[in-house]
């Protein structure tokens, strides 16, 4: 797409010189959306949580909540929610900008690919983990002016990643995913959650992966970092 250069993982390092088992799941922990069908250990989603809980949060409110769904039955019933979530966001979707090359065009027809895939075998998944946010007053007022101190959903998501990178050290797939929320009113009856209460800030599947762990195309780091002013990029 027009905004998104075609990069081969092997132009930056994955770990640098020296080896570091934690920047090594940071890096491979790419999206996962096909899974084989084997159980998933309680007691490694148990340390997932355990890893998404100590995730920062501002001013150390630690808001999110976490419903974990093994029962294969509503595993059922959240994929059908995801499902038709997914076949209204497809509709709705844009045609993509031209791409730069055809290596572009492919990683593009791969990720839609494997993301209907996903939306079409949600409930095939041995775990689903649904991230929640409170719906509460976010915010600071001085004798002014309201102030600006971030959105609540941006102390939420660091529990997310902190879940997925556990997941993928302990060998487990996972995928965050948000189109859910379409039908996040359905979800929320479906789980029994207080609507007033809460909202859907994500939903991860987890399982053993179908395919292979390995680093994403990206932009290179450098090509979107600026040093002590906009512009100053050392390449």
């Amino acid at each position: 797409m027009a905004d998104l250069e075609h990069t081969d993982p092997a132009d930056e390092p994955t770990i640098g010189p020296v080896p570091d088992p934690v920047i090594d799941a940071i890096m491979t922990t790419r999206a996962i959306r096909r899974f084989r069908p084997d159980p998933v250990a309680e007691a490694d989603i148990a340390a997932c949580l355990r890893a998404a809980q100590q995730a920062p949060s501002g001013g150390n409110v630690q808001p999110q909540q976490y419903v974990v769904i093994t029962d294969a039955d509503r595993r059922a019933a959240i994929g059908e929610l995801y499902r038709r979530s997914f076949d209204r966001y497809e509709l709705a979707l844009p045609a993509p900008p031209p791409f730069h090359d055809e290596a572009q065009a492919d990683i593009y027809r791969r990720t839609r690919a494997a993301s209907r895939h996903l939306a079409d075998h949600l409930g095939d998944v041995p775990v689903i983990v649904v991230f929640l946010q409170p719906r509460i007053e976010w915010g600071l007022r001085d004798e002014h002016v309201p102030l600006d101190i971030g959105r609540l959903d941006a102390s939420v998501y660091p529990s997310v990643q902190n879940f997925c990178i556990a997941a993928r050290a302990l060998g487990l797939g996972t995928a965050l995913t948000t189109v859910v929320r379409i039908e996040g009113a359905a979800l929320l009856e479906l789980l029994g959650v207080p609507a007033d209460r809460f909202e859907v800030a994500a939903l991860v599947p987890v399982g053993h992966p179908a395919g292979r762990f390995g680093v994403a195309p990206r932009k290179p780091a450098a090509a979107v970092t600026h040093w002590n002013t906009w512009g100053d990029k050392r390449r």
